[in-house]
């Protein structure tokens, strides 16, 4: 149709949303995935300071996002405002943000570009300047999260949901603070190609669920292109799919795909799984927010979300892996993605969604497709998981486990890494 070209060409000629924030994914921890409705002014608070007590803070941990049902079912009869629950919240949400800030964390929360959020509380359509005040005035937040439950048939075209979204955009602007606008529009209407001009990050596909692959009606699509209803209940490997072809949408001129707040922790899936799950989500460029219960974090789970590397690879600000192939094995797939970083470093990760240990040889032409040069050089391969290293060139085998991943730098510079006799340093450095 001629308008929806029109809006194509309009999305590649316009300028990028630029607020100042979102040159990177961002980071943080959300509510919805391990407490859904049971939030209150202790959990939030409590989350926060057992972060900071944590030292997740210096890892780049820096917003805490309280999601969906802190407040009144009804708006203020006069102001037509949104009214915390005095139950859950005694001391107001102002008083919650402003000791989320004195922990030095920025305070992030949820609303809806609906007549109700998902779980039935007021959302904000129709009611977008009004509830941006509140939210940057009143409560002081640096953070919104912005759903899509009952958008009254405001959705079915990009033109439809792009102008809902802007609503909320030129809102949050006009209040003249900074605010992370993350649009959790599900990946309908084709979000990636027009919400980089009024957002920093936008979903790309229905609610992650903490399992690794498991097939579920309620996640009915597949692919990106998949028209339907994107649901939720989605598995790791179902929101990979989808994501893995939108790199190309993403970047720090742009924003973000958001492939939905990290499982780690949660009880779901396996060590090796969750390693998988955080590599991935990293690589692709996806924020990394968690969704756990932090103030019951195992030290295994702690480790793998505070690993240094693999998170500076996350915060490069360099666009998001490409597959460079997927080959059929025993229940699943093996993936070879690469990333090139900033400063000219490549990334390497393998992995292997199947069912099976699999053997595999990795092509330097694959690694560096395109580029000959490159491609006849040796290399120093460092894993991030295990610190272990190798020199190879024109190719390298290697075995992988079931549902799992390994990721190297390669020739990472020896500032960062140090030697492979001297792991102490390694990977000690700022992003």
């Amino acid at each position: 149709m001629l308008w929806l070209a029109l809006l194509a060409l309009n999305v590649c000629l316009c300028s990028a949303f630029d607020n100042g924030l979102g040159k990177k994914p961002q980071m943080g921890w959300n509510s919805w995935n391990k407490f859904g409705c049971d939030i209150n002014e202790t959990v939030i608070l409590s989350t926060a300071q057992k972060m900071k007590e944590l030292g997740l803070l210096e890892y780049g941990y820096e917003y805490i996002v309280m999601d969906d049902c802190y407040a009144l079912k009804q708006r203020d009869p006069v102001t037509h405002k949104i009214v915390e629950d005095p139950d859950k919240f005694p001391n107001g949400i102002l008083d919650l943000s402003n000791k989320i800030h004195d922990l030095g964390f920025k305070f992030g929360m949820y609303s809806s570009a609906g007549k109700y959020t998902c779980a039935g509380y007021p959302g904000s359509l129709h009611y977008e300047e009004i509830d941006a005040d509140t939210f940057a005035n009143d409560w002081e937040i640096d953070y919104l999260k912005y759903d899509n439950c009952f958008n009254e048939g405001n959705s079915g075209t990009a033109k439809i949901s792009y102008e809902r979204y802007n609503n909320m955009s030129q809102a949050l602007l006009n209040t003249g603070r900074p605010i992370f606008y993350s649009l959790c529009q599900w990946g309908e209407d084709h979000v990636w190609d027009w919400g980089s001009t009024l957002a920093n990050s936008w979903r790309i596909s229905g609610d992650i669920y903490d399992n690794f692959d498991r097939y579920d009606d309620r996640c009915p699509c597949e692919t990106y292109e998949c028209p339907g209803l994107q649901g939720y209940s989605c598995s790791i490997n179902n929101i990979l799919e989808k994501a893995v072809p939108l790199g190309q949408k993403a970047s720090e001129f742009s924003g973000w795909n958001d492939l939905d707040s990290l499982e780690v922790g949660n009880g779901g899936m396996t060590t090796s799984e969750y390693k998988a799950h955080f590599t991935l989500w990293a690589i692709l460029k996806s924020p990394l927010v968690l969704g756990n219960d932090v103030t019951g974090m195992s030290d295994e789970d702690f480790a793998i979300v505070t690993n240094k590397a693999i998170i500076a690879i996350n915060q490069d600000g360099s666009r998001p892996a490409n597959r460079m192939w997927k080959r059929k094995t025993e229940g699943g797939y093996l993936h070879l993605f690469t990333n090139s970083l900033n400063n000219g470093t490549t990334v390497v990760t393998l992995y292997n969604s199947g069912d099976a240990v699999k053997d595999t040889t990795v092509e330097f032409s694959d690694i560096f497709f395109g580029d000959k040069k490159s491609a006849a050089k040796s290399y120093t391969f460092s894993e991030l998981w295990t610190n272990d290293t190798f020199t190879a060139e024109k190719k390298f085998k290697t075995d992988i486990g079931e549902h799992s991943v390994k990721i190297w730098w390669l020739d990472c510079p020896e500032e960062y890494c140090g030697t492979s006799e001297d792991n102490s340093k390694r990977f000690d450095f700022e992003y």
